[in-house]
């Protein structure tokens, strides 16, 4: 379980109530987001009535900042958008950002964020993510970290394209903002309770208000929630896919001059993924690049007498083992900023964070004993914990020259121990068990300003340098001294790497009106070298994989009119990646294994865009889209690959062409005590390709999903109601597909993979 110190283990299980409610939002990219702390404001009623959109602030690049004015593609989701949706993590929130996608897997250190295509896919903890979450200002090192519950949330803002000047090195391909809220001096308290077929529920309640006047508040939260799940194991004839949740977080907000404000955060989650390591959908396995079909009549034979049929609409497991990964994750930060005068703001951010993760895994996805197929069984532990410390300084504004610029360093330590048990016929035959870790320090010094030329014309300049030092060590016990089913024999081995590495971004921007707003910049982005440590680890995984490196080149055009009652943002890009670090499929002595390897050159290019339309009173009209042609361009085929492993032109793994939502909300006041609002949205997305292996047993069709919620809300009394319906024309879909270890394919169930629906109550005081 993740170890805090006692005083803070005191606040954590103190705390019991939140702060703030959801925030007002219209579409994806229009919403009334975080207030300064501790200051009381209200949204701008005169423009809501005349049907402006209203101002959204954003922090994407590093300080407050208006979302039409920031030459960078940004979507903003919101925590009213997040209830209205039924989503609390980074995977259902991806469903409604068109550049961006998730993938979808049994143990949370293994699934993956991505932005235009772009992401990576790595069990190994020396690899980093090409897509950074940052939370609250605090990078998270590793992307599982960034698969938890988000308790609090008040917006996240994803960003496209390369953002590694500001939010480091491993943004290579975007970045994404986690937002909770901030305490506020006048009180207020909420509860909050939700209930959705399946079983499904999730309490939340919290309070905010000031604690010593005018120089300390504090906001307070908990979460308790939980899903039975989806899918039928048939061998103990229980119900599995399903969670349990339980966290709580906390800020305090002390002011001890006018000059300072000093934050301090504190935040723990625990989650029990109960998880299949796979759906089986065929027990056919296409060959590549030939295509050639492959079958597995054993595992055909095995599954239909457990009762499985394999099939696209299957959602039936029959596992002895039973899967899950249990997550305890984090950590406490102190926010210091201070007014240094004329204008010029330091800020100082320095956090700790743990992240502890058991996974149990059925390897072989089946539950009885036969003579032809192993029975394999994964067990295995992580911890892995982080400090860093981040000092930035924020020039004043309307100057020739304004800039943030600062130094970082991040200190990771990662500790892991994998089992693998196999036994044939009832009998065990081999056992393996690895020890292997990593230690990583980043140091960076980093700046980006405006060249204001002009009061409508500027230019964008942004670089960062940065020294990675990398470490890892491995031992693996076998019991066998040849490779067996998903077991190789024992191995040994250390080693270490010191790279320097840069990034950069230079570009114009300039206001043709007030309301628009024009850009376009090139960046050059850098993810550091990796290490492939994993169970399997062998000697041609202890070279160091080269930094993976990209140039893009993004134009924008952001813009409002209509007296603001249309909101239109455009982007198209191109972004070149070489030394693309991405998984391969392998194999060990007939058991499924992937593995790290620079597979050579990707791009990605495209047109982004946004739009929200107010034309009555209370009804807003929104779209956003993403074509995204994300391909494979020159493919370095590794050793043992098959003599022909042509993909060059193929599209990258979770890279849909096409990505749309459309979305129409209607508010209206019934009359002085209650309100009515009807939000509707549908998100479709074109076939997407899960493999780098490009076979066509691992593409998803085509599919559009219909969501629907209404909301009455009671003034007086401050109660508001809202009634949740989730794909309601009832689509099934894969989040993920991919080979089963002993053949054939297997699918990861979504928690909206056939209709539900439920309601949400709550309460404000």
């Amino acid at each position: 379980m993740l170890t805090l110190p006692s005083n803070l283990r005191r606040i954590v299980l103190n705390v019991s109530v939140t702060s703030l409610g959801c925030a007002m939002v219209a579409g994806t990219a229009q919403a009334q987001l975080q207030t300064p702390a501790s200051k009381k404001t209200s949204p701008n009623h005169s423009a809501l009535e005349a049907g402006q959109a209203e101002d959204v602030t954003v922090s994407v690049r590093r300080r407050s900042e208006p979302l039409q004015k920031v030459p960078v593609a940004t979507s903003v989701y919101s925590a009213k958008q997040a209830t209205r949706d039924n989503v609390h993590d980074l995977q259902g929130i991806f469903e409604f950002i068109p550049s961006a996608n998730f993938r979808a897997n049994s143990s949370s250190k293994d699934r993956a964020t991505f932005v235009r295509g772009i992401g990576t896919i790595a069990t190994s903890p020396g690899v980093e993510p090409s897509v950074s979450t940052v939370l609250d200002g605090v990078v998270l090192a590793r992307p599982g970290q960034a698969t938890a519950d988000i308790l609090d949330l008040d917006h996240v803002e994803v960003m496209r394209g390369p953002q590694g000047t500001l939010f480091g090195k491993n943004a290579s391909a975007g970045a994404v903002n986690i937002v909770t809220r901030q305490p506020t001096a006048d009180f207020h308290a909420f509860a909050e309770a939700s209930y959705f077929s399946g079983n499904e529920y999730r309490l939340t309640g919290g309070a905010t208000g000031t604690l010593v006047p005018s120089k300390l508040v504090a906001n307070a939260s908990f979460l308790v929630g939980g899903f039975d799940g989806n899918v039928k194991n048939l061998a103990n004839s229980t119900t599995v896919n399903g969670y349990e949740h339980r966290g709580a977080r906390s800020k305090f907000l002390w002011t001890p001059d006018e000059e300072t404000q000093v934050t301090f955060g504190l935040d723990y989650m625990y989650q029990n993924d109960l998880v299949p390591t796979g759906v089986y959908t065929s027990t056919n396995q296409v060959a590549y690049p030939t295509g050639a079909v492959k079958t597995n009549p054993a595992l055909a034979s095995a599954l239909v007498g457990e009762g499985v049929t394999p099939s696209k609409n299957n959602t039936s497991v029959s596992n002895n083992t039973q899967s899950r990964s249990v997550d305890h994750t984090g950590g406490f930060s102190a926010t210091v900023d201070r007014e240094l005068g004329r204008g010029y703001k330091l800020t100082s951010i320095s956090a700790y964070r743990q992240w502890q993760n058991i996974q149990d895994q059925d390897y072989d996805g089946l539950s009885g004993v036969y003579a032809t197929l192993p029975e394999v069984r994964d067990h295995g532990k992580l911890n892995f914990w982080q400090a860093s410390q981040e000092v930035r300084i924020a020039s004043p504004r309307g100057h020739f020259f304004d800039y943030v610029a600062g130094f970082y360093y991040l200190h990771g330590v990662d500790r892991e121990v994998y089992s693998r048990t196999l036994s044939q016929n009832g009998q065990g035959t081999a056992y393996g068990q690895s020890h292997y870790g990593i230690t990583n320090n980043n140091y960076a010094v980093f700046a980006e300003g405006n060249l204001n030329f002009t009061k409508n014309f500027r230019a964008i300049l942004g670089l960062r340098l940065l020294r990675d030092d990398l470490g890892y060590d491995m031992s693996r016990r076998s019991t066998s001294a040849v490779a067996v089913t998903g077991i190789r024999p024992s191995y040994a081995s250390s080693g270490s790497t010191s790279q320097n590495g840069y990034v950069d971004r230079i570009g114009l921007q300039y206001d043709i009106k007030p309301d628009i707003h024009a850009y376009f910049t090139y960046s050059h982005g850098y993810k550091g070298p990796a290490y492939n440590t994993f169970f399997n680890m062998q000697a041609t995984d202890a070279q160091v994989l080269k930094p993976e490196q990209n140039n893009s080149f993004e134009l924008g055009l952001k813009s409002q009119f209509l007296h603001r009652r249309v909101t239109a943002n455009l982007a198209a890009f191109i972004e070149n990646f070489s030394n693309y670090q991405a998984n391969f499929l392998d194999n060990v002595a007939g058991g499924a294994v992937y593995r790290m390897i620079n597979a050579g050159s990707v791009s990605s290019k495209g047109v982004e865009g946004d739009v929200a339309v107010r034309t009555l009173p209370g009804l807003t009209l929104g779209g956003n889209f993403a074509y995204t042609y994300a391909v494979v361009d020159k493919f370095n085929c590794p050793a043992g690959a098959p003599a022909s492993c042509n993909v060059n032109g193929q599209p990258l793994p979770f890279a849909p062409r096409w990505k749309f939502v459309l979305n129409a909300d209607y508010t209206k006041s019934l009359n002085n005590r209650f309100t009515l609002s009807v939000d509707s949205d549908y998100t479709w997305q074109s076939r997407t390709q899960f493999a780098l292996t490009e076979t066509p047993d691992t593409v998803q069709k085509a599919y559009g999903i219909w969501n629907m919620s209404t909301t009455l809300q009671d003034k007086k009394l401050k109660i508001q109601l809202s009634l949740v319906m989730r794909n309601a024309i009832n689509t099934h879909y894969a989040s993920y597909m991919a080979y089963g270890a002993l053949g054939g394919v297997t699918s990861s169930i979504p928690r909206d993979y056939g209709r539900y629906g439920g309601f949400v109550l709550r309460k404000d005081f």
